[in-house]
């Protein structure tokens, strides 16, 4: 049986610039790393919450799964106008915030490598409230 999401992987050009981008700007903390044999650095875990992690390898961008329909991963935040606030303090492009077709606060954003990012926080009419715990 399937309880829940347990990662997002994704494909980066540079290994560090993506580490300090979800460590430092998005505020995940680092879990564990993949080294070749030789020593060099070549994957990152980075724990998002709960159970849930970011995973990143360094590779070409052309590596992608041909035809992914890859759209966007949603990071839920607690206060969005906030978190939004802190992101442009620290030099981050964020839309403004906006209220979703689902009823939820969305703002948007993207890593180092383009990879959309979508901040998303639930009020008491989200289409999701059933579900959430």
């Amino acid at each position: 049986m399937i309880t829940g999401l347990a990662h997002v992987c994704f494909v980066v050009s540079d290994l560090q610039a993506s580490i300090r981008f979800y460590r430092d700007v998005l505020g995940f903390r680092e879990a564990f790393a993949f080294h070749r044999d030789d020593g060099t650095h070549f994957g990152q875990y980075l724990h998002a919450g709960g159970r849930c992690f970011v995973e990143l390898f360094v590779g070409d961008l052309a590596e992608r799964a041909e035809g992914q329909s890859y759209k966007h991963i949603s990071l839920e935040v607690d206060d969005i106008e906030a978190t939004v606030a802190d992101l442009r303090a620290k030099g981050v492009e964020v839309t403004p915030v906006k209220m979703g077709a689902d009823h939820s606060w969305q703002a948007w954003l993207a890593d180092p490598d383009g990879n959309r990012i979508e901040l998303h926080g639930y009020t008491a009419d989200s289409l999701q409230s059933a579900w959430v715990e």
